[in-house]
């Protein structure tokens, strides 16, 4: 019996375990948010841009706004907001599903933040944690070891890449001295 209770026990640690680590990995999107978002946020849905009086949809990089009385998804803006700089228009957090239903009140509630300049966003913070989002100055591809994702595994231009694997025109099989300036792109995979 003593047995089956310890069993038991151990399985319910290691569920409780596992349940919690699939939450802090559901409750964190920091990687998607995009550089020109706003810093001090691990999870963000939606960003309400009071400048334009639309949102922005992170987890499909989506814009969101009215045209003729219905909301669109949209990867660009419509061409009215065409001098719209995102890079420096304010940015209002609202993690709730479907925000844009409630635009009127949003409006409202944020309009003091019209033409508000001052937030400070990913691209220029120094904080590691925000190394994870493309674009930024010190992307390091979200991957503790180096892996950029852009072929160098930590060891840029360090002269190992292998040459232009099957672009020779000289019928050698794809096997080529390489470039001959120590310029490679990391280690190529085989």
């Amino acid at each position: 019996m003593k047995k089956l209770v310890v069993i038991i026990s151990i399985f319910m640690l290691v569920l409780n375990v596992s349940i919690t680590k699939a939450q802090l990995r559901l409750n964190t999107n920091l990687g998607s948010q995009p550089v020109w978002g706003p810093t001090g946020y691990d999870r963000v849905d939606y960003y309400y841009l009071p400048d334009v009086e639309s949102y922005y949809y992170v987890p499909k990089h989506q814009y969101v706004y009215k045209n003729g009385g219905q909301w669109v998804f949209g990867d660009k803006l419509p061409s009215q907001y065409a001098n719209y700089d995102v890079n420096r228009g304010y940015k209002v957090v609202l993690n709730e599903p479907k925000p844009y239903l409630h635009f009127e009140n949003d409006k409202v509630k944020y309009l003091q933040y019209k033409g508000y300049k001052h937030q400070d966003f990913i691209i220029n913070s120094d904080n590691p944690k925000y190394y994870v989002v493309k674009g930024h100055p010190k992307y390091n591809g979200n991957n503790k070891y180096g892996n950029k994702h852009d072929g160098t595994f930590g060891h840029e231009n360090n002269g190992h890449g292998k040459g232009n694997k099957g672009k020779d025109d000289d019928d050698n099989n794809g096997k080529s001295n390489g470039n001959g300036k120590g310029k490679g792109k990391g280690h190529d995979k085989d």
